[in-house]
């Protein structure tokens, strides 16, 4: 009898979907900017995608990346994100900066939707030097 119950246990568990896993979406694109110049060896390119939809508040981050570029720009991206935390409503935006160490070298100075207000999912970037 024990035996019996214990292989229904075992047929009803099997019998349970599979959780589901989260379904991912991406922004792609690349960074990129027009000085004539090599990125330092220990460069690090940060993108993210936020929501920007609030004026006085500050920009909710959705997804980060951190790149540690093998090569020169321009340098290829993809920010993951749960699209069913977009909403249409919203306006979503990239922000992407080159850093070496603490220090800022290059940034993006314009606002670059995606998503929605007419944005897709894939953008390309060009970054502007910071004066030191």
């Amino acid at each position: 009898m024990k035996m019996q119950v214990l292989a229904l246990l075992a047929f009803l568990v099997s019998c349970q979907p599979a959780p589901k896993s989260p379904e991912f979406a991406y922004v792609t694109g690349t960074v990129t900017y027009r000085e004539r110049m090599a990125l330092p060896g220990d460069a690090v390119v940060e993108v993210q995608l936020q929501d920007v939809s609030l004026a006085d508040a500050p920009a909710t981050v959705l997804s980060t990346q951190r790149i540690t570029p093998s090569g020169q720009v321009p340098i290829a991206f993809a920010l993951a994100y749960d699209p069913a935390a977009i909403d249409e409503r919203n306006r979503y935006a990239v922000q992407a900066r080159i850093e070496q160490g603490d220090r800022l070298l290059f940034i993006n100075d314009t606002y670059t939707p995606v998503l929605t207000d007419g944005g897709g999912d894939r953008v390309d970037m060009l970054l502007v030097r910071v004066q030191q």
